[in-house]
This record gives C-alpha cells, sequence and structure tokens, in this order.
C-alpha cells in the first residue's frame, strides 16, 4: 500500500457540463499522487468513448486501496447518477448527485491529512432549481467544515487576487463588508500566505470599494469608515498593507511587484483581470478551510460537453498545485 503519495480525489461535478470530460483527459497525464475521480463510472466511461480517449477505469470502493496514479488509467470512487445523463443537457434531478461528490469528498479529505480536494465545475443554477439554497462551492465547504470566514483566492503563474466578498449581488456588496470581516479575511490570507504559499512576510495590497477608492468620501464613505481603519489596526499589528487602492490603477506592474496578494472587494473587481491575463491556467483557491481544496477558474460550458473541444488546462494546473500545498502544509 502506498502511504506516501499524497490522494487527491477530484469531483467531477456537473454531469452535463465538461467536468466528466476534463477528469477523462486526466488519464491522458502523469502525476505525483494517488489521483481518485468522485463521479458515477458510466458517465465517466461514455464521456471517455465521446472523447475517443484510450483510458481504463478502475474502480475502487475503499479509497485506501487507491494506487499512485498511472498514465493511460483513472481511478473511480463510485458515485450513481439519479438520473440519465446527456452531455449539455441540465437535469436539476441529478442536483443530489453532485453534492453527493462533494460531501463524500470533504469527509475522506478530513479522515486523510496527506489527502486534498480538487473540484471540477458545478452548475449552481440547476442545484438552486432543485429547491437546494446553494451559492457556491466555497460557502458550501465553509459550511460543511464548520469554517467562519472562507476566502476565496485566484492564482496565476505571476498573480494572486483573493476577495473580501465572494458570490454576492453587486448590491449586497457595501453591507457585507464591515470592519469585523474584512478584518478576518486579511488575517485569514496573510497566514495562508505564510503557511501555505510559504511567503515569509506577505505584503498584501487592498482595493477600495468605490472609484477612485471613494475619492476622500466624495464617492462613498467605505474606505473611510470601514477600510482605512483596518488596515491602520492591523499595520501597527506588522501586518505589510498597502492601500486602500483604486482598482482601475491597482494592477500595475510597478504596484504588483511589490506585492504577494491584492485583496480585491467583490468578485467581478478583481476576478476578470487574472482571468484576462491567464484564463486557463488560473486556479481557484479556498483559504480559511481545515483542508485543501483547489479548482478551476471556468463553468460548466455545456456547449463543449462531449464534443472533445473542452480543454483541462486549469484543472492539471489545480492538481499540480493541490499536490504541492498538501506536501507543503499537510
Amino acid at each position: 500500500m502506498d502511504t506516501l503519495s499524497p490522494t487527491i480525489f477530484v469531483t467531477s461535478g456537473e454531469p452535463a457540463g465538461i467536468g466528466p470530460d476534463i477528469c477523462a483527459i486526466l488519464g491522458s497525464y502523469d502525476f505525483p499522487a494517488k489521483i481518485v475521480v468522485i463521479c458515477d463510472p458510466d458517465v465517466l466511461a461514455q464521456r471517455i468513448n465521446d472523447l475517443n480517449l484510450k483510458i481504463a477505469l478502475r474502480t475502487i470502493d475503499n479509497p485506501l486501496d487507491a494506487q499512485k496514479h498511472i498514465k493511460g488509467s483513472l481511478q473511480v470512487l463510485p458515485i450513481q447518477v439519479n438520473f440519465p445523463v446527456e452531455a449539455g443537457i441540465l437535469n436539476p434531478q441529478n442536483a443530489p448527485y453532485v453534492l453527493r461528490q462533494l460531501e463524500t469528498a470533504v469527509e475522506l479529505c478530513g479522515a486523510n491529512k496527506k489527502a486534498a480536494l480538487v473540484t471540477a465545475p458545478i452548475q449552481k443554477s440547476t442545484i438552486i432549481e432543485a429547491g437546494i439554497p446553494f451559492t457556491g462551492h466555497t460557502e458550501w465547504l465553509a459550511k460543511k467544515t464548520n469554517s467562519a470566514r472562507p476566502v476565496m483566492m485566484l492564482v496565476s503563474e505571476s498573480l494572486r487576487v483573493a476577495l473580501a466578498t465572494t458570490h454576492l449581488p453587486l448590491e449586497k456588496v457595501p453591507e457585507s463588508i464591515t470592519q469585523g470581516s474584512l478584518e478576518e479575511t486579511i488575517i485569514i490570507l496573510h497566514r495562508d500566505l505564510s503557511t501555505m504559499f510559504g511567503v515569509k512576510s506577505p505584503r498584501i495590497m487592498v482595493l477600495g470599494l468605490n472609484p477612485h477608492a471613494g475619492e476622500s468620501g466624495k464617492l462613498g464613505k467605505q474606505e473611510l469608515e470601514i477600510i482605512e481603519p483596518v488596515l491602520k489596526y492591523l499595520s501597527e499589528r506588522s501586518f505589510d498593507l498597502v492601500g486602500p487602492i483604486p482598482a482601475d490603477t491597482a494592477f500595475r506592474a510597478d504596484l504588483l511587484d511589490k506585492s504577494d496578494a491584492v485583496l480585491a472587494m467583490y468578485h467581478d473587481q478583481g476576478l476578470p483581470v487574472i482571468k484576462a491575463l491567464s484564463f486557463g491556467k488560473v486556479v481557484n483557491v479556498t483559504l480559511g478551510l481545515p483542508i485543501v481544496r483547489t479548482s478551476v477558474d471556468h463553468g460548466t460550458a455545456l456547449e463543449l460537453a462531449g464534443t472533445g473541444h473542452a480543454q483541462a488546462s486549469s484543472l492539471l494546473q489545480a492538481i499540480e498545485l493541490a499536490i504541492h500545498l498538501v506536501k507543503r502544509c499537510r
């Protein structure tokens, strides 16, 4: 039994999307780890056939039986899908299947210090249509692991962008940013940059919420009343922080060169920049959890499912980073 290699549990996500496609493609690569895909083997086998791949599937009922990944094969921990799957066609009745993948993976990662979770994309709308309250992987994982404040951070080769809020309607963002929440977020970001990514003295650039970072209160008060007091408080406690910086000028090379991470106030303030620069090579990392979790930087791409045109580059990057983080942190 291989007890030294990390185990990476990969949830295949929405069965009608490209999750099964990109999971199937994993079989064509080498990894220095035990890769276990959590899915319905029949769904994965059908997608392997659709993509004309020569990948052998090995079903395992006990994760302890997992072996180091071998190119040309995939290990599958079986979770049975609820209803027949057609590539590109959503079915809300399969939402429980998607969540069972995650529940299984979280339980297994919690019981194995040398394990990590990597998630393929899910379709939030389908889960909601099934009558299940759901805002995203990040929030769901935080609840399942009893984590008070998850922090979403996207990582590319040259940039790290974290978020003060996650999947919220824009109208709810200002009320969700308080001194307490912002302080907690910065502390978690600072800690995990050090422990997970090996940054000895993290320097964090914090963006403003409003245009021109509020322009001295003329365009909004959040910078004066919330962001600046938090930065002052933490800076006096040896945190290396700069800001609030206007978002429209923050992503300049001279500023980024001096920062280990950027903290944006909301989803579409920071993520369009990193995705525009490195789409397909960006990894979503959830900080503040008791487990290591990484994910892809894209959605379900229903129109590409089963066509052979889906790219697995972000999933490959997510697995590589997960392996690195497990070896470093667990």
